[in-house]
């Protein structure tokens, strides 16, 4: 790595979603080897490290410093530092903070390098039976609903499987929304992935909100929308096996 020191380099380092021991080989040598770690919170990614014995200097890197801490690692990227950044887990920079500081070391010419591994998007899609050649990722919805339901409504024709992430009290409204914009379409909500009290639920719209309406959950969730194609199948019994009764699994 020694010409990559002598630039600098921003290292993009994927991390588990909850179950530590979904980090990869790579990822543990480049966390060992670096100057700095910019972590979205320090005591989470200390977590981590300690678990694998490793002792870096982290520095906070999260949404509401995000802009005034650039300044700071660009400075130590142009003299010369490897810095690894991270997010609380999964890929940096998809819906989490890193975007703005990668696009900053393209414009300086400093070396970006992804370190891939754990991604909520791809361990969702891959069990839920939907299509995953193409799919489309909506991140975090707005907050304010007028926007939200403009997304939603161009959603509505489109044949790709939606993917979206939500806080879980605000989870119960988005799906009324999906409903309203969508119609009833097969979904399939994995809670807390790879951790302790992971849960999956698949179905109907209309049956995820009323389990849900039994039963509120707690925890990360990400949400799959199956296209409107493919949910027309299944309405014609095509692919009824995944639709009734809800599919629930828990760890």
């Amino acid at each position: 790595m020694k010409a990559e020191r002598e630039k600098g380099c921003l290292f993009v380092v994927a991390t588990p979603l909850g179950n530590l021991k979904d980090i990869t080989l790579r990822a543990l040598e480049v966390l060992g080897a670096a100057d700095l770690i910019a972590a979205e919170d320090t005591r989470r990614t200390l977590k981590l490290l300690s678990a694998y014995d490793l002792h870096r200097p982290l520095t906070s890197f999260h949404e509401n410093n995000k802009l005034k801490k650039i300044p700071y690692l660009m400075e130590r990227l142009g003299k010369g530092s490897q810095i690894c950044l991270v997010t609380d887990g999964g890929t940096p920079a998809i819906s989490d903070p890193g975007k703005e500081l990668v696009l900053e070391c393209r414009s300086s010419q400093i070396p970006v390098i992804p370190i891939p591994g754990p991604s909520a998007i791809t361990a969702a899609l891959s069990i839920s039976g939907f299509p995953g050649e193409a799919f489309i990722f909506l991140g975090f919805l707005p907050r304010r609903k007028i926007r939200r339901q403009r997304i939603l409504e161009k959603a509505a024709g489109e044949e790709k499987t939606v993917i979206l992430f939500e806080a879980p009290h605000r989870l119960g409204p988005l799906l009324q929304e999906i409903r309203d914009s969508l119609g009833n379409r097969q979904v399939l909500l994995a809670r807390e992935m790879t951790k302790m009290h992971e849960e999956i639920l698949q179905g109907s719209l209309e049956e995820v909100i009323d389990e849900l309406g039994r039963n509120p959950r707690k925890g990360e969730m990400t949400l799959l929308v199956a296209g409107a194609e493919l949910n027309r199948n299944i309405l014609k019994g095509e692919r009824g096996e995944i639709t009734r009764p809800l599919w629930k699994e828990i760890s």
